[in-house]
């Protein structure tokens, strides 16, 4: 039997060819308008073999929406977000099935289109203040780079750095309780449950973002209020908002040249471009931002115009008091997201 996430998806693949978490309960306040971008190059864009889970055949047009279309065809209308969705300050989400063996997503056909719609997962996790994971809701800090390697590991998830130091100047360090200048994280061990399932110890969803285009050919998703999992997985455990979990996103784009992508939030986050770290801004710490203009890191990242690189993102929330995710980017994704199975902690 097909679960609801396939019938999620059709909103998303209605919606046209334009391709990141603390606050109130809508981060937009309503505002759902917004302009279409034009087609071309250097134009949000998805289409062509998507990786998306879906029904099959052809998903027409939602009301009041843009078409349906391959990639870099432009826009035809103004941003509608899909039926369903959380609308954030820019885009949305919608949060989809817990990710089980049962419902893998379906690979989806070439010449299929997934829209403004990125697919990835988000895994919950118990905070480790009242007993749960040791790096959730445990410490506090400014920012720590260098937690992961420069390379994607092997198995398409960061690998952790066993190598870094072990204290830290107060500036680029966590603390926790009356300890300054402490690593980040715990133990390898524990980091890694932190992109792969471990029942009990997370709690994996799918996770649908809308990326709304704008007039200067640039596709937003903004959330200074992104808590995909409130009340669901291990639950809120007596906050506001479900503060403790983790994000992680992967997909190809086409490097035509002149690309940049830019993140703001925390806490941590890394991205890797052709499985070579492109952004990090590692360890707990209020918002930060981090731009990357891909056509100056082209020699360091092996990159050549014209050619299909990976993208991969991995983010996480490990502490209340604020949660923002924003993504600023002129990236031509070639697909909808792929799934990279969940391994053994390594």
């Amino acid at each position: 039997m097909k679960s609801q996430l396939s019938s999620h998806l059709l909103f998303a693949l209605a919606v046209g060819a334009i391709a990141a978490a603390c606050g109130g309960e809508d981060d937009r306040g309503g505002r759902l308008d917004g302009t279409g971008g034009s087609g071309g190059k250097g134009a949000i864009a998805v289409g062509g073999k998507s990786s998306i889970p879906t029904t099959g055949g052809s998903s027409g047009t939602a009301p009041g929406g843009n078409s349906g279309g391959s990639a870099n065809t432009g826009n035809t209308g103004p941003y509608m977000l899909p039926d369903g969705y959380h609308s954030a300050d820019d885009g949305g989400w919608l949060l989809g099935d817990p990710v089980t063996k049962d419902n893998q997503p379906d690979i989806g056909q070439e010449g299929e289109s997934c829209g403004t719609t990125i697919l990835g997962i988000v895994r919950d996790f118990k905070r480790g203040d009242k007993g749960g994971h040791p790096d959730f809701e445990t410490f506090q800090g400014k920012g720590q780079t260098g937690m992961v390697l420069g390379d994607l590991g092997t198995d398409s998830k960061p690998a952790y750095n066993a190598n870094a130091p072990t204290s830290y100047p107060k500036d680029q360090a966590c603390n926790k309780d009356n300890m300054q200048g402490l690593p980040c994280t715990t133990t390898k061990a524990n980091f890694d449950e932190w992109y792969n399932d471990v029942p009990g110890t997370n709690a994996p969803y799918y996770i649908f973002f809308s990326l709304e285009p704008g007039d200067d050919g640039l596709a937003r998703f903004t959330s200074r209020a992104f808590f995909p999992l409130d009340g669901k997985g291990f639950g809120n455990e007596g906050a506001d908002h479900n503060f403790g979990f983790t994000t992680e996103v992967h997909t190809t784009f086409r490097y035509n040249g002149k690309e940049r992508f830019k993140f703001t939030g925390d806490d941590d986050l890394w991205v890797f471009i052709n499985k070579k770290l492109a952004i990090d801004l590692g360890g707990l710490h209020e918002s930060k931002s981090q731009e990357i203009l891909l056509d100056d890191l082209a020699k360091t990242l092996g990159i050549k115009v014209g050619q299909v690189y990976a993208l991969d993102l991995f983010h996480a929330e490990r502490h209340s008091s604020a949660s923002n995710f924003n993504i600023i980017s002129n990236l031509s994704f070639v697909d909808c997201g792929v799934i990279v199975p969940s391994g053994e902690v390594r």
